[in-house]
């Protein structure tokens, strides 16, 4: 198999367990272009009133609209002069006063948002909540990737200790951004973006706040789901796996290896009762 994408010259990547390679070059593999940016305009990501599939494809194909960034020029290159697009077929001066608008009003986009509508591989609508709700910023984002496009270090093992982010996706996220093509096209998007930081919970007096919290076994009174709400609204940081940076294991029924590490690392073990007892008052 190529080690190159064909279309775009961008590394592909053969994931571990995949028969085949796949292009990392996303947003600017002009055989992906136009499925990523109708993944871009999608409901869960920018959701831009007007701009849907069916405008996407006519843009593309007339080299109007070829990057995620090119939707916000739209209306600098294409408002007045020669060719505007209330002259297109099908648009009026209204209609392209109104997709213009509706363009503007999305300028100002959720952390959570942005990273969704990358349309990297992997990377769904849940595991980009999670990802701003750990880096907080874009700036914080950005930086703790490139820390960690090597695989290994503290950034890298940040990166995979965030519960629901692993291995392979974390592959996902620092191939992407280690592309010069891919990279500089999501320079050029985030340039024309006020990106809004995810908010940190106000966590007041809360015990829990700035630890590093791990659940295994069987919860008996609440969902998995619903204990890891709980824990992040208090401050603290949800693992999927025990290290010497986990603070305190919830151990509920069928508790195994992750129980047995925690023991030999000397780590603080509560069952279900003893967590919620911990958490009572804040």
């Amino acid at each position: 198999f190529p080690t190159t994408c064909p279309e775009c010259g961008s590394y592909a990547l053969r994931e571990e367990g995949d028969a085949v390679r796949r292009c990392t070059g996303g947003l600017i593999c002009p055989a992906q272009a136009v499925e990523k940016l109708k993944h871009f305009v999608s409901r869960a990501a920018f959701d831009i009133d007007g701009l849907g599939a069916k405008q996407i494809e006519q843009f593309y194909a007339d080299g109007w609209i070829t990057e995620p960034a090119q939707i916000f020029t739209l209306e600098a290159r294409y408002g007045k002069g020669m060719h505007q697009l209330k002259n297109r077929e099908g648009w009026g001066d209204k209609s392209a006063r109104k997709l213009f608008q509706a363009i503007e009003n999305k300028r100002t986009i959720p952390l959570s948002r942005l990273l969704f509508a990358l349309g990297i591989r992997h990377v769904g609508e849940s595991a980009s909540k999670l990802l701003a709700r750990h880096y907080g910023t874009w700036t914080a984002f950005e930086a703790a990737i490139e820390a960690a496009r090597d695989g290994v270090g503290a950034a890298w093992d940040d990166l995979i200790s965030i519960d629901g982010i692993g291995k392979v996706m974390a592959q996902s996220l620092v191939s992407t951004f280690a592309q010069d093509a891919e990279r500089a096209s999501i320079d050029r998007l985030v340039a024309e973006l006020d990106i809004e930081a995810t908010v940190r919970p106000d966590v007041g007096n809360s015990p829990v706040a700035g630890k590093t919290v791990v659940f295994t076994g069987t919860l008996e009174k609440m969902t998995r789901a619903e204990a890891k709400a709980r824990a992040e609204s208090l401050g603290a940081k949800v693992s999927g796996s025990v290290s010497a940076k986990t603070d305190i294991l919830i151990a509920g029924p069928g508790a195994g290896s992750k129980a047995t590490k925690a023991t030999a690392l000397g780590i603080t073990i509560l069952d279900e009762d003893g967590w919620l007892d911990l958490i009572s008052d804040a």
